[in-house]
């Protein structure tokens, strides 16, 4: 059986696009879509305080915007199947438990209130950098939630992405779109000819490795999935910086993040904390279980 494609509500705007996006992935990829409003409202409102306040509890108003968001999905696509809860609980220990249990993890970038005068919201930040599945954390322009680039921009780090690589050429197959797989590479700062120990090691040394590591990476998605286009690309340059230019362009970005075993904290790179503030598309962060 297909595990739900999991999206985090909470009734901003950024959240309602997160659920059209979420909307359209799970009918290309045929799964059911499951909405989750995570409210700690036990703790601070009663039921029947808020009736006798004369208005709605924070139970009830959740279970408005959950009910109002599947409306929304519904309208989108009638014949999707959409589940809802209203779990009452912490937002980011519930969604880190939803994803158990999730196919993938989908949320806005920004939420409700003070938190959405940041660049991305605490909730989404903490979930992409801890979850076991993969976190799409979507913004950008229409253009690209609407998936009208035809791109799906790859980010291929330095140790292995199997699962990002895996993710990104199945997002390629059922869109029908290329693949832009993009390998950054980098002098290190103490080459120059005047140290006679690095003079064998120029410039076009470093980027045949870095084309040697992106052909080794995309080897085993290019075989499952022969139909998938993919345009190779090395570039000189800070990986994050490659990758938020390109971003602009594509439809989805595509980056693994490690996962230690035992570890606790926040587990993401440089590369994937950039994306998921600024890049100008939905990002995807795939974990890899070292």
């Amino acid at each position: 059986m297909e595990l739900p494609l999991i999206v985090g509500v909470d009734g901003s705007d950024s959240s309602l696009r997160a659920t059209d996006w979420a909307v359209d992935e799970a009918a290309r990829h045929g799964l059911a879509l499951r909405l989750v409003y995570a409210s700690r409202w036990e703790n601070y409102e009663g039921v029947a305080l808020g009736h006798e306040l004369g208005r709605p509890s924070s139970q009830i108003l959740a279970q408005h915007i959950v009910a109002s968001t599947a409306e929304r999905a519904q309208r989108r696509n009638p014949e999707l199947k959409v589940l809802t809860d209203v779990v009452p609980e912490d937002t980011v220990t519930a969604l880190l438990r939803e994803a158990n249990g999730a196919s993938a993890l989908v949320t806005g970038s920004r939420g409700r209130g003070a938190i959405a005068g940041r660049l991305l919201g605490s909730v989404s930040l903490a979930v992409a950098a801890r979850a076991n599945c993969p976190v799409i954390v979507v913004r950008g322009d229409d253009v690209s939630i609407d998936g009208r680039h035809g791109r799906i921009l790859l980010g291929v780090s330095e140790g292995a992405d199997t699962e990002a690589v895996r993710f990104a050429f199945r997002e390629a197959y059922v869109r029908g779109c290329t693949i832009d797989a993009v390998r950054a590479w980098r002098c290190p700062a103490y080459e120059s000819t005047d140290h006679t120990r690095l003079v064998s090691e120029p410039a076009h040394v470093h980027e045949e490795r870095a084309a040697a590591l992106l052909d080794k990476a995309l080897a085993d998605g290019v075989r499952e999935y022969p139909s998938v286009r993919v345009r190779r690309t090395t570039v000189e340059g800070p990986a994050h910086k490659v990758l938020l230019q390109r971003a602009a362009a594509a439809d989805l970005t595509v980056v693994g993040a490690r996962r230690q075993s035992g570890h606790l904290g926040l587990q993401l790179g440089r590369v994937a904390h950039a994306l998921l503030h600024h890049a100008d598309c939905p990002v995807a962060v795939v974990p890899q279980h070292l």
